[in-house]
């Protein structure tokens, strides 16, 4: 059994498509039910909905073959894993994002709000600028409203939230995307396998981007 680790929501329902037309189908993951974990045993391959951040858990502890996980997460937690493929789905960017018309004091420690907090120190430690870190976990737009912090660092998809809170992208850190990953002993020894989908997949990328 090759066990896949599929992130909730509309990434991970975009992903199991990509997965079914490549000849690993498991019918009974569209019946509408909230059980968790689906097999097809005539093909040996066993699929589970997991919480999107915790998909690289699962990977790099063994209790999933392979994954799909974002780059966020991969470069936030530097999990011990096998990154195989940049899936092209799912794209946005890592950003510094403050209020309209803010200017960086350099002379003064800038105070950065987010929840990446890793991401955040090695962005700015590149830099060798000084920095303080807030980590909050949700509405990080709020943090320079409220003058809790002069910018924060998060992830930008259309900009939109942004725009109605007065605030912009003022950096790019980084572009994001879905990627696929494995556990490296599951690559050692379910590498055939894992190497069909890698192969499959990539397939589908080329005839959608010819």
């Amino acid at each position: 059994m090759l066990n896949v680790a599929l992130p909730k929501g509309r990434l991970g329902e975009k992903v199991y498509a990509m997965f079914e037309k490549a000849g690993f189908p498991c019918p009974a993951i569209k019946e509408n039910s909230r059980k968790l974990i689906f097999e097809n045993e005539e093909i040996g391959i066993r699929y589970f909905w997991v919480k999107p951040s915790d998909v690289a858990i699962y990977v790099e502890h063994g209790a999933a073959d392979i994954g799909i996980a974002g780059k966020d997460i991969l470069l936030e937690y530097t999990p011990d894993i096998y990154e195989l493929l940049d899936l092209d789905i799912g794209k946005c960017r890592m950003c510094v994002c403050a209020k309209k018309g803010f200017r960086d004091n350099t002379q003064k420690t800038l105070k950065v709000a987010t929840k990446f907090t890793n991401i955040t120190k090695n962005y700015y430690a590149k830099m060798g600028r000084d920095i303080d870190i807030i980590h909050l976990n949700g509405s990080i737009e709020l943090a320079p409203i409220l003058n809790l912090s002069d910018v924060i660092v998060d992830i930008v998809e259309t900009g939109t939230t942004l725009k109605e809170n007065n605030l912009e992208p003022v950096e790019t850190i980084v572009p994001i995307s879905a990627r696929l990953i494995a556990n490296k002993s599951s690559f050692k020894f379910k590498g055939d396998k894992i190497e069909k989908i890698v192969s499959a997949l990539k397939m589908q990328m080329e005839d959608k981007n010819d």
